[in-house]
């Protein structure tokens, strides 16, 4: 009953922690376009170049709803309140559609291409991380972080234009921009699927080639830092199988920095892979953050941000709860 009781007192502290870290989050998400000067209103007459009329610079500021008269105060219990009912505004960009339906409509390009090569780049860099430590000494096993510590210095957006010029410009093997075919309608077909994996196949392997190095060093490095440890060693005089004292006494303790990690990443998929989606011109969040950013689109800005805080929070919360039944030392921490 005492265990429980710690458990429940655990998880209760930590959504706390989280409430308030989110509240400090989109505190600063509306104090900081407010900083900057000016307003998108502004800046759009600034683009016209004086062909705007300054009487105009009023009518815009009304169809943004831009009230430069409130005070700041009451914008920020505005902005709250819109925030808690999902209201992020209106997109200045794609005028007069509202921010959650851009986002609704970039959100999932963002997750199938950003959260399936994440994945594919933690599993296989985590189990070449953990051939690399068990069979250290070998060649093969000494030559992988050496290869996948030159590939992971270099900037995957250059990697993503190399592979945009000679697989798609040069041999057109692979289209080169959009996340499907012009002349091809979204949908659950055979057809759709097809054009949508062929169109993420070179994004996603520039994602995938100069990330998984990161998780092969991770994982080789704790697991090596754990081989050395007395119950691992106790484990292997005993004469238990190798797959067995790799699985139970030093993947399971290995795994446990790195889900950190990997929970992080997770959180920062919805914010998209900036470079690559504007390299690829692929239609997902943070190709909507280049964008909003250029046409000074700070509903949208706010709102992508929102969005990434929020899933990055989410995803550290549930694994600090996973944490507590891998682990239930933390509990009494």
């Amino acid at each position: 009953m005492a265990r429980r009781s710690q458990g429940w007192q655990f998880i209760a502290s930590k959504l706390g922690l989280y409430i308030l870290i989110f509240w400090a989050a989109i505190t600063l998400n509306f104090i900081i376009p407010r900083l900057m000067p000016g307003n998108p209103a502004s800046a759009l007459m600034a683009k016209s170049q004086g062909k705007m009329p300054p009487s105009a610079l009023k009518a815009l500021e009304d169809a943004f709803g831009i009230n430069t008269h409130v005070s700041l105060w009451r914008q920020y219990l505005g902005y709250l309140r819109n925030t808690v009912t999902g209201h992020m505004g209106i997109s200045f960009t794609n005028f007069p559609v509202p921010v959650a339906k851009v986002i609704g409509e970039m959100l999932p390009w963002t997750l199938f291409l950003i959260g399936l090569s994440t994945i594919i780049a933690f599993f296989i860099g985590n189990i070449l991380g953990l051939y690399s430590a068990w069979r250290r000494g070998g060649k093969i096993a000494d030559a992988l972080p050496v290869a996948f510590t030159v590939i992971s210095a270099m900037p995957y957006f250059w990697i993503a234009l190399a592979l945009l010029y000679f697989l798609g410009f040069s041999l057109n093997w692979f289209p080169i921009s959009h996340a499907i075919g012009s002349n091809i309608k979204a949908g659950w077909n055979f057809q759709s699927i097809g054009s949508v994996i062929d169109h993420a196949t070179l994004p996603a392997f520039s994602i995938v080639v100069t990330s998984m190095g990161g998780w092969m060093m991770q994982m080789r490095n704790n697991l090596i830092s754990i081989l050395s440890h007395d119950y691992v060693q106790l484990a292997q005089m005993k004469g238990l199988p190798e797959p067995e004292v790799m699985r139970n006494y030093g993947a399971r303790n290995a795994m446990l920095p790195v889900l950190t990690s990997f929970a992080m990443s997770l959180g920062f998929v919805v914010g998209g892979a900036v470079l690559v989606e504007d390299v690829f011109n692929y239609p997902g969040i943070g190709y909507a953050l280049v964008e909003a950013v250029g046409n000074s689109d700070y509903p949208l800005m706010q709102g992508i941000f929102l969005i990434i805080v929020s899933a990055v929070l989410l995803a550290n919360l549930i694994v600090d709860l996973l944490y507590t039944f891998l682990d239930p030392r933390i509990r009494r921490a």
